[in-house]
């Protein structure tokens, strides 16, 4: 078994993991609120963009070739999001601004919980392929082997 394929399943373990951090990150901050004429927490999202995984020391895929390089998945940034914060009237916080509005975070619970379930689909997926390439490379080997 190709050592890219291995490549490609840890790119997008790592792909994932910090995919769930920044939204582990996001639901920790979902009910903060921000101070008169401060900025609320925004959103986190990240950026992925695909890369070029070397399958073997000659720097390509099965050739050695760039055109036939596989490409895995890396985190190139992140993005905050453009969503309008939250306001609610509650004159009485130590937080409300002068008409009396609590600016709070723009992040939506229920967004984060639909991503973090994708998220964690993902890297469920990832972990099945990565154990059954390693139930291939065994069986691989057992049949080569002489009695």
């Amino acid at each position: 078994m190709s050592n890219s394929l291995f490549s490609i399943i840890g790119s997008a373990l790592n792909a994932q993991d910090q995919r769930m951090s920044a939204i582990s990150s996001n639901l920790a901050n979902a009910s903060s609120v921000a101070a008169p004429g401060q900025q609320p927490y925004r959103a986190h999202e990240l950026v992925f963009q695909a890369q070029p995984v070397v399958g073997d020391a000659s720097g390509g895929g099965s050739d050695g070739t760039a055109d036939d390089a596989s490409l895995g998945v890396q985190v190139v940034g992140t993005v905050q999001s453009n969503a309008p914060p939250t306001r609610k009237y509650d004159p009485g916080s130590p937080y409300a601004d002068s008409s009396g509005y609590v600016t709070s975070s723009n992040v939506s619970p229920v967004e984060e919980m639909v991503n973090m379930i994708d998220s964690s689909n993902s890297y469920s997926a990832s972990v099945a392929m990565l154990q059954q390439a390693g139930r291939i490379d065994q069986q691989m080997i057992s049949s080569f082997q002489v009695a």
